[in-house]
Protein backbone atom coordinates (compact mmCIF):
# COMPACT_ATOMS: atom_id res chain seq x y z
CA UNK A 1 0.00 0.00 0.00
CA UNK A 2 1.44 3.43 -0.90
CA UNK A 3 2.22 6.39 1.80
CA UNK A 4 -0.68 8.26 -0.07
CA UNK A 5 -3.34 5.19 -0.11
CA UNK A 6 -2.40 4.67 3.67
CA UNK A 7 -2.82 8.18 4.84
CA UNK A 8 -6.26 8.09 2.81
CA UNK A 9 -7.51 5.12 4.37
CA UNK A 10 -6.63 6.57 8.18
CA UNK A 11 -8.35 9.50 7.65
CA UNK A 12 -11.52 7.30 6.23
CA UNK A 13 -11.34 5.45 9.54
CA UNK A 14 -10.74 8.15 11.54
CA UNK A 15 -13.77 10.02 10.24
CA UNK A 16 -16.02 7.00 10.52
CA UNK A 17 -14.73 6.63 14.13
CA UNK A 18 -15.62 10.52 14.86
CA UNK A 19 -18.99 10.01 12.97
CA UNK A 20 -19.83 7.00 15.28
CA UNK A 21 -18.63 8.65 18.34
CA UNK A 22 -20.78 11.84 17.63
CA UNK A 23 -23.83 9.25 16.96
CA UNK A 24 -23.57 7.78 20.24
CA UNK A 25 -23.06 10.51 22.47
CA UNK A 26 -26.17 12.30 20.45
CA UNK A 27 -28.12 9.33 21.43
CA UNK A 28 -26.92 9.07 25.03
CA UNK A 29 -27.23 12.60 25.29
CA UNK A 30 -31.07 12.70 23.98
CA UNK A 31 -31.86 9.16 26.26
CA UNK A 32 -30.22 11.33 29.18
CA UNK A 33 -32.49 14.45 28.61
CA UNK A 34 -35.47 12.68 28.09
CA UNK A 35 -38.16 12.85 30.61
CA UNK A 36 -39.21 10.03 32.71
CA UNK A 37 -41.95 7.95 31.39
CA UNK A 38 -45.37 9.08 32.80
CA UNK A 39 -46.31 5.42 33.03
CA UNK A 40 -43.98 4.46 35.15
CA UNK A 41 -44.97 6.47 38.38
CA UNK A 42 -47.05 4.72 40.58
CA UNK A 43 -49.19 6.07 43.97
CA UNK A 44 -47.53 4.27 47.17
CA UNK A 45 -49.37 0.99 48.03
CA UNK A 46 -51.78 2.09 45.23
CA UNK A 47 -52.82 2.81 41.16
CA UNK A 48 -50.56 3.13 38.66
CA UNK A 49 -50.33 5.63 36.05
CA UNK A 50 -49.74 3.01 33.71
CA UNK A 51 -53.46 1.49 34.56
CA UNK A 52 -54.56 4.46 32.75
CA UNK A 53 -52.67 4.41 29.60
CA UNK A 54 -54.65 5.96 26.99
CA UNK A 55 -56.25 8.59 29.17
CA UNK A 56 -55.63 11.11 26.76
CA UNK A 57 -57.91 9.77 23.84
CA UNK A 58 -60.93 8.98 26.42
CA UNK A 59 -64.42 11.12 25.76
CA UNK A 60 -65.36 14.04 27.85
CA UNK A 61 -67.59 14.32 30.21
CA UNK A 62 -67.57 17.63 31.72
CA UNK A 63 -65.06 20.65 32.67
CA UNK A 64 -64.75 22.45 36.40
CA UNK A 65 -63.19 25.49 37.25
CA UNK A 66 -62.21 26.69 40.70
CA UNK A 67 -59.92 30.30 40.81
CA UNK A 68 -57.00 28.35 40.68
CA UNK A 69 -57.54 25.43 38.29
CA UNK A 70 -59.55 24.67 35.06
CA UNK A 71 -59.95 20.76 34.58
CA UNK A 72 -61.68 18.80 32.04
CA UNK A 73 -63.17 14.96 33.24
CA UNK A 74 -62.95 12.35 30.75
CA UNK A 75 -64.22 8.72 31.54
CA UNK A 76 -63.12 5.57 29.95
CA UNK A 77 -65.82 3.82 27.42
CA UNK A 78 -67.17 1.51 30.33
CA UNK A 79 -67.89 4.73 32.29
CA UNK A 80 -69.18 6.95 29.69
CA UNK A 81 -71.68 3.92 28.54
CA UNK A 82 -72.94 3.85 32.40
CA UNK A 83 -73.44 7.47 32.40
CA UNK A 84 -75.33 6.85 29.32
CA UNK A 85 -77.32 3.88 30.80
CA UNK A 86 -78.51 6.84 33.66
CA UNK A 87 -75.78 5.90 36.17
CA UNK A 88 -76.11 7.60 39.21
CA UNK A 89 -79.02 9.36 38.67
CA UNK A 90 -80.88 5.87 38.51
CA UNK A 91 -79.67 4.45 41.73
CA UNK A 92 -77.53 2.11 40.03
CA UNK A 93 -73.29 2.19 40.64
CA UNK A 94 -70.71 2.28 38.39
CA UNK A 95 -69.55 -1.01 36.50
CA UNK A 96 -66.23 -2.42 38.00
CA UNK A 97 -63.74 -0.65 35.72
CA UNK A 98 -65.19 2.07 35.33
CA UNK A 99 -62.67 4.89 34.92
CA UNK A 100 -62.16 8.88 35.61
CA UNK A 101 -59.53 11.08 34.74
CA UNK A 102 -59.40 14.35 35.85
CA UNK A 103 -56.67 16.99 33.99
CA UNK A 104 -55.61 20.18 35.69
CA UNK A 105 -54.37 23.60 34.16
CA UNK A 106 -53.64 26.94 35.40
CA UNK A 107 -55.79 29.26 33.67
CA UNK A 108 -54.81 31.95 31.35
CA UNK A 109 -56.30 34.14 28.86
CA UNK A 110 -56.49 33.51 25.01
CA UNK A 111 -53.38 35.70 23.65
CA UNK A 112 -55.98 34.52 20.02
CA UNK A 113 -59.14 34.43 20.82
CA UNK A 114 -61.36 37.71 19.89
CA UNK A 115 -63.04 38.13 23.09
CA UNK A 116 -61.77 37.64 26.39
CA UNK A 117 -61.91 33.49 27.04
CA UNK A 118 -59.89 31.95 29.56
CA UNK A 119 -58.35 28.46 28.62
CA UNK A 120 -56.26 26.09 29.72
CA UNK A 121 -52.13 27.41 30.47
CA UNK A 122 -49.80 25.52 32.40
CA UNK A 123 -50.43 21.74 33.14
CA UNK A 124 -50.67 21.13 36.90
CA UNK A 125 -51.47 17.70 37.67
CA UNK A 126 -53.90 14.73 36.57
CA UNK A 127 -55.98 12.76 39.17
CA UNK A 128 -57.33 9.28 38.36
CA UNK A 129 -60.18 7.04 39.78
CA UNK A 130 -60.84 3.36 38.91
CA UNK A 131 -64.37 1.34 39.69
CA UNK A 132 -62.10 -1.85 41.63
CA UNK A 133 -64.69 -3.27 44.60
CA UNK A 134 -62.06 -6.43 45.50
CA UNK A 135 -58.87 -3.91 45.31
CA UNK A 136 -61.09 -1.20 47.32
CA UNK A 137 -63.51 -2.41 49.14
CA UNK A 138 -62.67 0.06 52.37
CA UNK A 139 -63.13 2.73 50.04
CA UNK A 140 -66.16 2.73 48.33
CA UNK A 141 -65.19 0.22 45.95
CA UNK A 142 -62.75 2.97 44.44
CA UNK A 143 -59.40 3.74 44.28
CA UNK A 144 -57.92 7.13 44.10
CA UNK A 145 -54.21 8.77 42.51
CA UNK A 146 -53.44 12.21 41.91
CA UNK A 147 -50.20 13.26 40.08
CA UNK A 148 -48.44 16.31 39.72
CA UNK A 149 -46.99 17.50 36.94
CA UNK A 150 -43.50 19.28 37.08
CA UNK A 151 -42.53 21.98 34.06
CA UNK A 152 -38.79 21.71 34.60
CA UNK A 153 -38.32 17.93 34.33
CA UNK A 154 -41.62 17.09 32.22
CA UNK A 155 -42.23 14.56 34.53
CA UNK A 156 -45.13 13.50 37.24
CA UNK A 157 -45.04 12.90 40.46
CA UNK A 158 -47.33 11.45 43.27
CA UNK A 159 -49.26 13.89 45.35
CA UNK A 160 -48.68 14.50 48.87
CA UNK A 161 -50.03 15.54 52.07
CA UNK A 162 -48.61 18.76 51.42
CA UNK A 163 -50.45 19.41 48.22
CA UNK A 164 -53.83 21.10 48.20
CA UNK A 165 -55.83 19.38 48.97
CA UNK A 166 -53.58 17.25 50.79
CA UNK A 167 -53.43 13.59 49.09
CA UNK A 168 -52.28 10.81 51.49
CA UNK A 169 -50.15 9.12 48.87
CA UNK A 170 -52.17 6.03 48.51
CA UNK A 171 -55.17 4.92 46.63
CA UNK A 172 -57.74 5.89 48.92
CA UNK A 173 -56.66 9.48 48.82
CA UNK A 174 -59.91 10.87 47.15
CA UNK A 175 -61.92 8.41 49.57
CA UNK A 176 -62.91 10.90 52.23
CA UNK A 177 -63.84 13.95 50.23
CA UNK A 178 -66.06 11.63 48.04
CA UNK A 179 -68.24 10.34 50.77
CA UNK A 180 -70.41 13.17 50.41
CA UNK A 181 -71.56 12.26 47.33
CA UNK A 182 -71.87 8.61 48.21
CA UNK A 183 -75.40 8.69 46.74
CA UNK A 184 -74.09 8.94 43.43
CA UNK A 185 -71.40 6.09 44.10
CA UNK A 186 -69.06 8.59 45.60
CA UNK A 187 -68.66 10.39 41.76
CA UNK A 188 -69.20 14.03 41.29
CA UNK A 189 -69.25 14.84 37.77
CA UNK A 190 -72.52 14.77 35.95
CA UNK A 191 -72.67 13.81 32.47
CA UNK A 192 -74.53 16.73 31.15
CA UNK A 193 -76.94 16.51 28.17
CA UNK A 194 -74.79 17.63 24.72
Amino acid sequence: MSRLSTFFHSKHNQTATIAALAISLSVAGGIALAAPDKYSVKVPGGLAFSEFRGYEDWQSVAVSQTESAMAVILANPIMIEAYRAGIPDNGKPFPEGSKIAKIHWKPTQSKDSPSPATVPGELLNVDFIVKDSKRFADSGGWGYAAFNYDTATDSFSPATASDSPPQENDAKCGFACHTIVQAKDFIFTAYPKR
